[in-house]
């Protein structure tokens, strides 16, 4: 039996007086409608109204049953109309993840236009390199780099393929030259993100295969922005993804190094768990930001 249902018909036969004008009203039959009720009445053991030829009367325990479900059926009318405004307008709270290098290089630009065309939305932001499961800790989206696992259910929108490049200061380059093939880079300082693969080698990709060039890191850190930092006061030479370095790249204040040369890829992607029943703010935020990457398939960063 459908429990919501009978209390609905039974609701509006009692405001009806009638059998028949409440089935008319629910586009439902007048042998459905009783059959509700008789139902209703069966479960709760008990008689909801006194039936006679002429008119309908409630009795002593369907009266106060009529109360509570009165009350239940505004619970549930007023719980449906938030939900449905919320799929239709942008609202309430929208919990975003993001690899804490793209997150810090590349969201606050885009967080604060997106605040600003749909003011109606809270953000609640975590940064990490860790690998997390959406689902699990509660995410609308998350921004993963190819080099992150995720849900391989997920749904994936590509933003971009990040060039892993060298750059410097034109300061260092200046004090310690320019290197002209990668070997040359075992004789100058290099600034290091803090993984076992990146330690003591970088790697340049060829068609021939990948070469090995081992390296000594002046300074080693998990945080990207600090490595940036560091590139910028002319400490050495640093290997980060193209979205964490081409604001400074386009303005000079780093020099790309042995641009000739692949050093990898990075690719950067929008997981969201499903395309089914979106909420307003779950598609207004993935259509937006998507929109602004309209070549995924490139490197919007070095460009």
């Amino acid at each position: 039996m459908d429990r919501l249902q009978s209390m609905r018909v039974f609701a509006k036969v009692v405001e009806q007086g009638s059998f028949v004008r409440a089935a008319e009203l629910l586009e439902i039959s007048n042998a459905v409608a009783t059959r509700f009720i008789a139902d209703l009445e069966a479960h709760l053991g008990t008689r909801l109204l006194n039936r006679s030829t002429r008119r309908l009367s409630l009795t002593e325990a369907g009266q106060a049953y009529l109360e509570r479900v009165r009350m239940i059926l505004a619970e549930v009318d007023d719980a449906e109309a938030l939900v449905s405004l919320e799929t239709k307008r942008p609202a309430g709270t929208l919990a975003l993840y993001a690899n804490a290098g793209f997150g810090q290089s590349q969201l606050g630009e885009l967080l604060a236009a997106y605040a600003e065309a749909f003011p109606d939305v809270a953000l609640d932001i975590n940064l990490s390199d860790r690998s997390i499961d959406l689902v699990e800790e509660g995410i609308d989206i998350g921004f993963f780099s190819s080099m992150q696992k995720f849900d391989a259910s997920m749904i994936v929108r590509q933003l971009g393929v990040a060039s892993v490049i060298l750059c410097a200061s034109p300061a260092y380059l200046k004090r310690a030259g320019a290197p002209e093939q990668p070997e040359d880079l075992s004789r100058h300082s290099c600034l290091n993100f803090s993984h076992e693969y990146l330690r003591h080698h970088w790697h340049v990709y060829a068609e021939g295969g990948v070469m090995d060039v081992p390296i000594v890191s002046k300074a080693v850190s998990n945080s990207g922005v600090l490595l940036r930092d560091l590139a910028l006061a002319g400490m050495g030479i640093v290997l980060r993804p193209s979205y964490s370095l081409g604001d400074d790249l386009r303005c000079g204040k780093l020099v790309q190094v042995l641009p000739g040369f692949d050093m990898g890829q990075v690719v950067i992607s929008m997981v969201y768990p499903s395309r089914r029943l979106l909420s307003a703010k779950v598609r207004s935020f993935a259509d937006f930001i998507s929109a602004r990457f309209p070549h995924p398939e490139t490197d919007p960063w070095l460009t």
